[in-house]
């Protein structure tokens, strides 16, 4: 899953983008508004943390603005104590959530799993697709009722997979919800990663639909 975060105080970004990091997420920042507008209008994010007190444009207009352009990417704003009418606004504005400074980044987490799972249809932190189940506040994966142990990388595809249901997903798209931006992945790493889940899980689990990308077995 991909993270935009668009803070301009360094202290307060690094520690949401560590907590994120720890649940599954791929993160990237933005410094100010422009960096955050431009990033979520021309890349692919699964969520969007955006404060509203930011430098050269600030948070309420990027958010007008990548509605305004059709971006329905779920965003969580951060406003300032007391400033409620700036949450008002923002709601208004088509944000899905809000969280006050100051706060506890596991609060945020959780909020981000809500949005996430609330704009794919998932009401519970629980992901089943067949005999797949993935929980993703636990971060634990078991299959047919037997837990596995998989790696961060090996949880973020099956976790991309699993949301994505009966579509197949394309493997440069899977590549961006699973590597860091700074990451750059030979031609071969996801059929590797692919090939030692199926391994972990059973050959069945993740089929390969050939010119479109890979998908989750099972689910109907």
């Amino acid at each position: 899953m991909r993270l935009l975060i668009v803070e301009d105080e360094a202290g307060i970004a690094e520690d949401v983008a560590d907590a994120a990091r720890a649940a599954g997420y791929v993160v990237s920042l933005a410094g100010d508004g422009e960096q955050g507008w431009f990033l979520a209008e021309t890349e692919p994010f699964d969520a969007i943390v955006l404060d509203l007190g930011l430098p050269k444009l600030d948070g309420m207009s990027v958010l007008k603005r990548l509605r305004a352009a059709g971006v329905d990417t779920p965003i969580l704003v951060l406003t300032a104590r007391g400033a409620w009418m700036e949450r008002v606004d923002g709601i208004d504005a088509g944000a899905d959530d809000y969280l006050t400074k100051p706060f506890h980044v596991e609060e945020l987490v959780a909020r981000l799993g809500a949005i996430v799972r609330r704009g794919r249809g998932q009401l519970t932190s629980a992901i089943e697709a067949g005999r797949l189940r993935i929980d993703t506040r636990r971060m634990t994966v078991t299959i047919d009722g037997r837990a596995v142990a998989v790696s961060p990388l090996e949880f973020r595809a099956l976790r991309y997979l699993a949301l994505n249901g009966d579509r197949a997903v394309p493997q440069v798209e899977l590549a961006e919800h699973v590597y860091e931006s700074d990451q750059e992945p030979d031609s071969n790493a996801l059929e590797v990663l692919v090939a030692r889940l199926r391994r972990k899980l059973g050959t069945d689990l993740i089929l390969t639909r050939r010119g479109f990308g890979y998908m989750i077995g099972g689910t109907t």
